[in-house]
């Protein structure tokens, strides 16, 4: 049975959109379970309604990120309005924060998420064998109802990349001057490398995705 890592893009998510100072609270109240970990559900977190408008948060989907040292921990979650929430404070599951960085609160950030994961399996990801980079398909299958989503490409799992000229589920060598599969350090370089055909088949484990907006007049 198929199982797929779906990595989802947010191209409305600029790298200019609001970044917010906030502290970050652990809450026993918000569960963190299997299906969080798993990555087969988005975290949730909490946050004030007029925070979440400030963001642009269009999906409700946020980054929060805080640092541990030399180290910054990200944590992608499905944000919940919440009035009792400060509006310069976000609540996470203090399960996850105690984990992450060992504390029940701490100073941080949080900014529209440009993009997160979500591992699909059976029956859903069954629904994604045989279409090709360039399709389409349902964003409910991973929590986006009302959007399609772009297939961009993707990887097996030994790593190799799919590419978008090579037709069908296949793996073969071919020659590359450029990504994906190969990054050329002088210019005119080219290289023989191993990569997957355009087409989802069992054999892929990650599929990379952009959300497509309506065409804005």
């Amino acid at each position: 049975m198929p199982e797929f890592k779906i990595v989802i893009s947010d191209p409305r998510a600029k790298a200019d959109s609001p970044v917010l100072r906030v502290k970050v609270k652990g809450d026993e109240n918000i569960e963190y379970g299997e299906e969080e970990k798993s990555q087969r559900k988005l975290p949730v977190c909490k946050a004030n309604p007029k925070l979440i408008e400030k963001l642009g948060a269009e999906h409700n989907i946020i980054t929060v990120r805080i640092r541990k040292e030399e180290k910054k921990i990200k944590h992608t979650c499905r944000v919940i309005a919440d009035n009792d929430v400060p509006a310069d404070e976000v609540r996470v599951s203090l399960e996850w924060l105690g984990e992450a960085a060992g504390v029940e609160e701490a100073e941080g950030e949080v900014f529209r998420a440009k993009a997160w994961q979500i591992t699909l399996g059976d029956p859903d990801a069954s629904q994604l064998v045989g279409l090709k980079i360039g399709d389409r398909f349902d964003g409910a299958l991973v929590g986006l109802p009302g959007y399609q989503l772009e297939i961009r490409g993707g990887s097996d799992n030994s790593g190799f990349p799919m590419l978008p000229s090579i037709p069908g589920p296949v793996k073969k060598r071919a020659l590359l001057s450029g990504p994906p599969g190969f990054h050329p350090r002088e210019k005119g370089e080219r290289r023989r490398k191993t990569v997957r055909g355009n087409t989802i088949s069992h054999d892929i484990v990650q599929v990379n995705t952009m959300i497509v907006y309506p065409s804005r007049k």
